[in-house]
């Protein structure tokens, strides 16, 4: 009848338990330290719990069967036997208790003081009975070793530390699972007079009261007799420590992005600190001219790991923000897409290093774009114009492949603020009218170190990587062997320290209004970005990549790889040499004589053959030129002429260059020309245009023409308005409204444009 009772009152409270253990659930959410740690597991960063507690989670790898054993043997030596609670330990508490009239012991099971540990309150019978019942809680819910952790992650050690882990890196620069004997008992005692046993103040008391523990251990047998004197001879010498605070933007950048609180990044320390202590000395002497602040990243090119960041050139500098973080702050880019342009270019067949682009004033639907010095070059190679950072040959480049593609390669390669606003981006991107960061440029750089493909930067240790062909080999190759040439106008004039500086290819830029200045390199070993500016957005007239940002990088470069002995990239199979025609890059055609060598790409570069050499029926005195239809039989002769694009003849004659022209053709010739007519350039085909009511200013008509052609004919609204000579500049007064306009040349094409005029008081 007893054991009948017994089991129906056992039935009762486990259910009463159950009921109460969905009425109540466990507080057991525990907040811990975010730690942020190196490539070689060494916490380099930490942050404070929400409740302002250094309480940094201890793992279960990290609980070494030392500590668990000293631990247990000293707060609850049938921890692992009990059910919560230990019913012997709480009789044997009262019994002292009362026959001391005072309390003497306590009977709390390490399971009780996790419970204590998540739910503090007032010290009463109350009390007891709720840590009771959350013990059991605990014990239906949690493995032994899961609550001896809990356990280890929430004893007090004084002040604001809380948890084994960050009382053995605060007080003795140690992960938990290498303490020592004497190091765990001293750890173990603190939490039981927390206030009064301080590390660093108190150690004499702590090392006594360690001591008095030992010997208990050793008159229990818990550790041998070797193990106890070794422990007691150790000495106690520790201090309270501060936590490092090490790369301070990448580890608030990851806590950010994280729902880790133990992040492994692969940031190399060595590496940063000497990158660091480069950035601030060299921003220290660039404050003279007003440039205050610098961001580098640092990319590993064969494990495509970011073993170095750094957000501005101090921290804790307050005249110029120092804890933005520059490193990801969106900036105008300048120049630095180029390369990738000029490589799309290559693998589209548009353009080969030697082919030639024109750098001459240019008009696409109202965007005039510049050269950075304001001058103009007529026709220059590709590599000239990447190796001079030309404004205008690259816009003519994007122009040919189609703004599309880029943006689409871009998106493609993480360039978040791109990809927003790709919709609206027009031909300005290519000079730096995007917004882009020095982590994105950087990672698109270590592309070209990766035959083309792009990588993203890993700054976890467990990221994996995603990949992007971006670049074929060969354009990758051919873009790295244009980037590398020393003899370049963006290389520093006052840098000279290049004797053992490693083989690199670089490029620079400078955003609109100098308030940017960078410089990205990289060889096989490494990808280095560099920024500097200020971060308040102030422009500086000495700013620009080639003068501030590049000494800086080579800096860099000299400390991380110096002297280095790594090969340089060979140039892919699919890349060989053809013979080209030095006037425009092309194969040579029959009257090709001056030949140079240029790569290519079989079957993709393009085969069309060189035509700059055009033989012309000629009369005589070369006053006349025929075509097939109208030359004599006799009484003419053959020469060769340079065929020029109209646009190079127009920049020929605005400038006083002298260059060949062919004779004006036959005027009695009755043929109607075909082909390319004339191409009016202003107005702006669909443009409307603002006029002022009381003094309306002309609109210039500009039109470009072939060689061929020496006279234009200008219409307006389909009436005949003026005959000019090609290249005479001519202007109108156009009336409100819908305004048509059209040019013919003197070999019959003609081109049509439409604009809207309004009339407004200015």
């Amino acid at each position: 009848m007893l054991v009948k009772r017994f089991i129906i009152l056992s039935v009762a409270f486990f259910f009463l338990f159950l009921s109460l253990n969905v009425l109540f659930p466990l507080p057991d959410k525990i907040a811990y330290s975010t730690i942020i740690r190196d490539a070689n597991g060494e916490i380099i960063n930490a942050y404070l719990t929400p409740d302002d507690k250094w309480r940094m989670k201890t793992e279960l790898n990290e609980i070494s069967p030392l500590l668990r054993k000293t631990i247990v043997a000293k707060e609850d030596k049938y921890f692992y036997s009990h059910p919560g609670i230990n019913l012997f330990a709480i009789g044997r508490a009262a019994f002292n208790n009362l026959l001391h009239m005072k309390r003497t012991s306590g009977a709390s099971t390490i399971t009780m003081q996790v419970a204590r540990a998540l739910e503090p309150r007032k010290r009463n019978l109350l009390t007891k009975l709720i840590e009771t019942f959350r013990a059991f809680q605990l014990e239906w819910k949690y493995s032994k070793d899961e609550i001896l952790q809990m356990y280890l992650n929430l004893v007090p050690y004084g002040s604001n530390i809380e948890g084994v882990k960050a009382a053995s890196l605060l007080y003795f620069n140690k992960e938990p699972d290498h303490l020592s004997l004497a190091e765990i008992t001293a750890l173990s005692i603190i939490p039981n007079r927390p206030s009064s046993l301080v590390v660093g103040k108190s150690n004499n008391a702590i090392t006594k009261e360690r001591n008095r523990w030992l010997q208990k251990f050793a008159d229990g047998g818990v550790f041998t007799k070797k193990e106890i004197e070794d422990a007691e001879a150790e000495p106690l010498t520790s201090v309270r420590r501060t936590v490092s605070h090490f790369i301070p933007h990448l580890a608030y950048k990851l806590r950010k992005q994280s729902e880790s609180i133990n992040i492994k990044t692969n940031v190399v320390l060595n590496t940063q600190l000497k990158i660091e202590k480069l950035t601030e000395d060299y921003v220290r002497g660039l404050k003279l001219k007003g440039i205050r602040n610098a961001a580098v990243v640092v990319i590993d090119n064969k494990t495509h790991k970011v073993i170095s960041y750094v957000g501005s050139a101090g921290f804790t500098d307050t005249t110029d923000g120092g804890q933005v973080n520059g490193a990801a702050a969106v900036r105008e880019p300048g120049s630095t897409l180029k390369p990738l342009l000029y490589g799309l270019c290559i693998d589209e067949g548009l353009l080969t290093p030697k082919m030639m682009l024109n750098d001459v004033p240019v008009n696409y639907a109202g965007y005039a774009p510049e050269n950075y010095d304001k001058e103009f070059h007529g026709a220059v190679t590709t590599e000239y114009a990447l190796e001079h950072s030309l404004n205008i040959p690259a816009v003519r480049g994007l122009k040919l492949l189609g703004k599309e593609k880029l943006i689409q390669k871009l998106v493609a390669a993480d360039f978040k603020q791109i990809q927003k606003d790709q919709n609206k981006l027009g031909l300005s991107v290519i000079l730096g009218g995007c917004g882009a960061s020095l982590e994105e440029l950087t990672g698109l750089f270590s592309a070209f170190a990766n035959n083309g493909v792009y990588f993203s930067p890993q700054y976890l240790q467990d990221a994996k990587s995603k990949s992007v062909q971006l670049l074929s080999p060969e354009a990758a190759y051919l873009i790295t062997d244009i980037l590398s040439k020393v003899n370049r106008p963006d290389f520093p004039l006052n840098w000279t320290a290049t004797e053992h500086m490693p083989k690199i290819a670089w490029k620079t830029g400078t955003s609109y209004g100098r308030r940017d200045a960078w410089s990205i390199g990289y060889n096989k070993a490494f990808t280095v970005g560099v920024w500097c500016g200020n971060f308040s957005g102030a422009g500086v007239p000495e700013l620009s990549g080639a003068n501030i940002a590049t000494p800086l990088l080579f800096k860099i470069f000299n400390s991380i790889d110096y002297d280095s002995d790594e090969e340089w990239f060979a140039p892919p199979k699919g890349c060989e040499l053809r013979q080209v025609c030095s006037e425009t890059g092309l194969p040579p055609g029959p009257n090709c004589t001056n030949l140079i060598s240029d790569y290519f790409i079989p079957l993709v570069s393009s085969t069309k053959v060189c035509g700059h050499l055009q033989e012309v029926k000629v009369s005589p005195d070369s006053s006349l030129s025929y075509c097939q239809a109208c030359a004599p039989q006799t009484g003419y002769i053959k020469k060769l002429y340079k065929v020029f694009d109209p646009e190079l003849q127009d920049y020929f004659r605005a400038t006083g260059m002298p260059y060949q022209i062919i004779p004006p053709h036959n005027p009695q010739c009755e043929r109607i020309f075909k082909g390319e007519g004339p191409n009016i350039t202003f107005p702006v085909n669909g443009a409307e245009y603002f006029i002022d009511k009381k003094h309306p200013e002309p609109l210039q008509l500009i039109a470009a023409v072939p060689a061929d052609v020496s006279k234009v004919y200008w219409y307006i609204n389909e009436r005949f308005y003026k005959a000019a000579n090609k290249g005479e500049k001519q202007f109108f007064v156009p009336e409100e409204g819908a305004v048509k306009i059209s040019c013919s040349d003197d070999k019959g094409r003609s081109k049509t444009i439409r604009i809207n005029v309004r009339r407004i008081a200015l």
